[in-house]
């Protein structure tokens, strides 16, 4: 089940997308085309600035390929829309070109070839975006787990569970973005930062408190599962 936040999110919004590549910048503009959103692709860094400078626009997603640092500076000179760059699981990035694009001050790196991840990632993203701006009251609900933020409450199956704000922080990420794998160094720049001196490790004894917490049998997590060598995700 996907996060039910009280507000719903305004698909009437653009999304640019920039790619020099015809068929990737196609594709992407069908998948959020066919799911309501409205979209518009681009070629060149140039468009993209004039195009980022107009109304409306509230992502922006790069093909990252492009690899156009320049291009991100300038984008953010003329729009606060936040910036997602993606590029598919057959040429995807290593965790230190990954972290490269994170200093570049781009909000969100995809390396996927499923779609439907992609849209999730996106929507997540829209819908913070829409929060943010209307002060909406915001509540998500993931199968029996229920997230109340701001009572900063958080239920499973109808039980009351107490998290500390950590636990709380992560729970959270995930219930934004359920079916996502977060790598270990996403949920931390996540959680506390980019930047912050932080061993990998102290991730994995949150996730572990929190899955005595959430899970019917912490031994053998059933909502949020680990994908060894990788990270986490919650399944939706």
């Amino acid at each position: 089940m996907m996060p039910m936040p009280t507000s719903t999110v305004t698909k009437t919004k653009t999304i640019l997308i920039v790619s020099q590549s015809e068929s990737f910048a196609h594709s992407l503009k069908k998948v959020f085309d066919t799911n309501g959103y409205q979209s518009a692709t681009v070629s060149t860094t140039s468009a993209a600035v004039s195009t980022a400078k107009e109304p409306g626009v509230a992502l922006i997603i790069i093909d990252r390929r492009l690899g156009d640092v320049q291009a991100i500076r300038q984008l953010r000179q003329v729009t606060i829309a936040p910036i997602m760059a993606v590029q598919d699981a057959a040429n995807s990035c290593t965790d230190e070109e990954c972290l490269q694009d994170y200093e570049h001050n781009i909000d969100l790196v995809v390396c996927s070839k499923s779609p439907r991840e992609l849209l999730a990632r996106a929507r997540a993203i829209l819908r913070r975006c829409s929060q943010q701006q209307q002060g909406a009251h915001i509540r998500y609900q993931v199968g029996p787990i229920v997230m109340d933020v701001d009572r900063h409450e958080v239920t499973v199956g109808g039980r009351m569970v107490e998290l500390t704000p950590k636990e709380f922080q992560i729970l959270r990420q995930f219930l934004e973005s359920p079916n996502c794998l977060f790598s270990r160094q996403e949920m931390l720049n996540r959680v506390w930062g980019e930047g912050y001196a932080l061993e990998e490790h102290a991730l994995d004894v949150h996730i572990h408190s929190l899955r005595q917490k959430i899970e019917p049998d912490p031994t053998r997590p059933r909502m949020i599962i680990t994908v060894r060598g990788v990270g986490y995700k919650l399944r939706g």
